[in-house]
């Protein structure tokens, strides 16, 4: 049930949501301005605002929107070309998904490196010595702020994992190949493990560049 927040509407400082970076000129011609922001729903991991918003032309809009902590994913690699992925069931969608471990961080100041190693730990049993920044992925940019660091991990040592009580998960490897066959075509629909296989197979060579264009 919804927790409406009462009268928690604030004028907001009237600066630029923030853009990718070298928008230059576009950014300033498309930019939306704050008015105001209202907390319509405080929740253990989601937040939902209403924002009235001055748009480029200087009529006023509404936004809803999510503000997220933020989050980690990892794609753990093994000498002998396998990965680690997961299987488990996701309430929003009612299914079963296969997907790389992730979690979100503990708090928006968590070092993200560190917030992927706990993850991949508690979630897999498997520590890494080499980690390899693949960016970031922001998955719903119509409706939240969430933003993915994704991570590359080799030199996998496995231990026993930790989950949490709610967290009830399969954990498998899967040749890089299949995996990579399996995002393409399609079998595989989580966005951030589409994104973080296709990343790290360019990294790695598996797909050189021209390929991973399609030409």
């Amino acid at each position: 049930m919804l927790q409406n927040r009462g009268n928690t509407e604030k004028k907001a400082d009237n600066t630029p949501r923030t853009a990718d970076s070298g928008a230059g000129k576009e950014y300033r011609e498309l930019a939306e301005r704050q008015l105001t922001s209202e907390e319509i729903f405080d929740g253990s991991m989601l937040h939902l605002f209403l924002d009235s918003v001055s748009l480029p032309d200087g009529k006023t809009a509404k936004r809803e929107y999510i503000k997220h902590v933020g989050a980690v994913a990892v794609l753990p690699l093994t000498d002998d070309g396998c990965a680690v992925i997961e299987r488990q069931f996701r309430y929003p969608v009612d299914r079963v998904i296969t997907e790389i471990p992730a979690g979100k961080l503990n708090s928006s100041t968590e070092d993200r490196l560190e917030a992927a190693k706990r993850e991949l730990r508690e979630e897999t049993g498997i520590t890494a010595s080499e980690w390899i920044n693949m960016g970031d992925f922001v998955p719903s940019a119509a409706y939240c702020n969430e933003r993915i660091t994704l991570y590359l991990a080799r030199g996998l040592r496995f231990g026993e994992r930790n989950l949490d009580d709610d967290e009830f998960l399969n954990v498998f490897r899967i040749p890089f190949s299949d995996l990579v066959r399996d995002v393409m075509s399609g079998k595989i629909t989580d966005g951030k493990t589409q994104a973080a296989v296709l990343k790290a197979a360019l990294l790695t060579g598996f797909l050189s560049e021209k390929e991973g264009a399609g030409k």
